[in-house]
């Protein structure tokens, strides 16, 4: 997303809008083990409130997934399941 830096002057410079991305390293309960992810803080917030990253991806659309979050999401199911 694009727009506009205005100063007190009322002059204009172009500018980008990016998504605040942290590489973060979340750790599943069911796995036992810590994964890295490149996630917005917002997603951070959303996996915190959910607790934890095991119930966020259980919850979570896959759709909206990357497909590293897929494959863990997969991961996480199947130990549930052989558990």
């Amino acid at each position: 997303m694009v727009g506009n830096n205005v100063s007190h002057a009322n002059n204009k410079t172009r500018r980008r809008f990016l998504p605040n991305l942290k590489e973060v390293s979340l750790i599943s309960d069911s796995l036992g083990r810590a994964f890295t992810l490149r996630i917005t803080s917002a997603a951070l917030r959303s996996v915190d409130h959910r607790g934890g990253l095991d119930a966020f991806l259980a919850k979570a659309k896959d759709a909206d997934l990357s497909a590293d979050a897929l494959k863990i999401k997969k991961d996480i199911q199947k130990a549930k399941a052989s558990a």
